[in-house]
């Protein structure tokens, strides 16, 4: 296996969370080993993608660089790293992703129109060694060593439409697209009216998030999946660890998790170069490793 970029460019135009005004984001191809780069085009900074450039995780991951961030990278992120592309540039015009619909399923489509090329540089994956554990409370994330990638994830809320909900993904392009991909972020009304009382969430709408009540679910659609919410959280968590900078070979597992927690977990990870090894796929056990990717 080859590096990756697209093919071609590709944008799209959606609402931004946060501040509720439209955000243009575009796709370009970008030379092999160049990484994942992200650029405010309004004020002309590029930001890579790195653990060390993540200057908020409380109510999404964001990046920054100079004083200027970008918000809400991890869905468009969870359907790049799905897509197992190494090198892209993502160019948006504000300082936050659009939302769309609260999944990754149009980056999904974005990037079936871009079309992935295989570029002239060998691949490289992590393999996890050593078992690497973020906890706090009962809270934990966590990457222990495997053949494959999987990811195992369970929430508990005191809500009766959600209570405790567990999901077991084995990881493929096609599982996530299948799985993961159309699971949508959620929210409590509470929480809404509160984050629009400090000029937040203006962009959130039923239209890009499930949002509860304290009994039931108000979008008028229902649900997704009936555990569409520990869905998403996988969704979360696989565009999180994007943040490590390489595609992984390992098992990830969460109670609880978080934007937090994650970013904690890349730190923890590369603190520490016997956590992890950096192998091209050359060898026929690294392709075994990387078929999650092809």
């Amino acid at each position: 296996m080859k590096q990756t970029t697209i093919a071609k460019p590709v944008e799209l135009v959606g609402i931004g969370l946060h501040k509720g005004s439209p955000v243009r984001l575009r796709l370009e191809p970008l030379e092999a080993d160049s990484g994942i780069v992200f650029v405010r085009k309004d004020v002309g900074v590029s930001i890579p993608l790195k653990p060390e450039n993540v200057v908020d995780t409380q109510m999404a991951t964001v990046i920054g660089k100079d004083g200027y961030v970008i918000s809400t990278i991890e869905h468009l992120l969870s359907a790049v790293y799905a897509y197992g592309i190494d090198n892209l540039r993502i160019i948006v015009d504000a300082d936050e992703v659009p939302v769309m619909d609260g999944s990754s399923a149009s980056f999904c489509l974005l990037l079936d129109e871009a079309e992935t090329v295989e570029q002239d540089a060998p691949k490289r994956i992590m393999r996890i060694k050593k078992e690497v554990t973020i906890k706090e409370g009962d809270k934990y994330v966590k990457l222990m060593p495997s053949n494959d990638l999987r990811y195992h994830f369970t929430i508990r809320f005191k809500h009766p439409v959600i209570s405790e909900q567990h999901f077991d993904l084995d990881f493929s392009r096609e599982t996530y697209k299948a799985e993961i991909a159309r699971a949508r972020t959620f929210g409590f009304l509470h929480e809404v009216q509160y984050l629009r009382s400090k000029g937040l969430a203006l962009g959130g709408s039923l239209e890009n998030a499930v949002v509860l009540d304290e009994k039931k679910v108000l979008n008028p659609e229902g649900l997704r999946y009936s555990n569409e919410f520990v869905r998403h959280k996988i969704l979360d968590a696989i565009g999180d660890m994007s943040l490590i900078g390489i595609n992984f070979i390992g098992e990830y597992e969460a109670f609880a998790g978080s934007h937090d927690l994650n970013h904690k977990l890349t730190l923890e990870l590369l603190k520490d170069p016997a956590n992890y090894e950096v192998v091209e796929i050359a060898t026929a056990e690294a392709k075994a490793m990387a078929k999650a990717y092809a």
